[in-house]
């Protein structure tokens, strides 16, 4: 795995190819505030890893076992702590900048965006789970009901996982292949093509994409 790391959702706007003049949707991801809080090695831990810390948060909202940990790497109160892997210590980066930024990514290169997706509250199983439904003709008296469920003589109860109604969204999600229209690093922005999981404001995770090589630096 490469070196990513954590943005906030701005929210979507549209981009325009200057020579073609082709428009293009984009999700504006913040990625300022970013920093390194601890590099583990195999030596060491057992495993080699780069911790990245996103989000300013008033200490008194932090538990004191998350707020000791950055303090001890001299990091400052942050609201989430992301682990990115490495195969081994010799493809660690050098994170002697405390700061990493937008210059971590470029223009042009496919990347995979990790976040939560928006909760839709208690739903039933047709939007949850995508059932057809029943026959919506006069007189049929369920159209969206789950129907049977389980056998009153065997096995006499409902098996466990079960599809039925209930809260819905607010799952973690991965979406692959995204593209970077570009890279502001003035703003420490990214745009990426099309859209990426959660609500305007949610946290999500960028890291390089795992099934598409990354472009070569000029």
């Amino acid at each position: 795995m490469s070196l990513g790391l954590l943005g906030k959702k701005v929210g979507m706007t549209r981009v325009f190819d200057q020579e073609r003049g082709i428009m293009t949707s984009v999700t504006v991801i913040d990625i300022s505030g970013n920093e390194f809080v601890q590099t583990k090695t195999s030596e060491k831990e057992g495993y080699s890893s780069v911790q990245v810390a996103y989000g300013d948060q008033k200490e008194q909202r932090l538990t004191q076992a998350k707020l000791g940990h950055l303090k001890k790497n001299g990091a400052s109160a942050k609201r989430v702590i992301r682990e990115f892997r490495f195969d081994n210590d010799e493809a660690l980066p050098n994170t002697d900048e405390a700061h990493p930024g937008a210059a971590l990514f470029q223009d042009g290169q496919w990347i995979d965006v990790i976040g939560t997706t928006k909760g839709k509250g208690f739903q039933g199983v047709v939007k949850r789970y995508h059932f057809a439904g029943q026959p919506d003709g006069h007189g049929h008296m369920m159209h969206r009901r789950t129907g049977a469920v389980g056998a009153g003589s065997t096995p006499a109860r409902i098996w466990r996982g079960q599809k039925m109604p209930g809260r819905h969204g607010e799952y973690r999600r991965t979406v692959q292949n995204l593209k970077i229209v570009q890279v502001r690093a003035e703003d420490n922005v990214i745009l990426v093509s099309g859209s990426v999981p959660g609500h305007k404001g949610a946290i999500v995770t960028i890291r390089p994409a795992i099934k598409k090589a990354a472009p070569k630096k000029a």
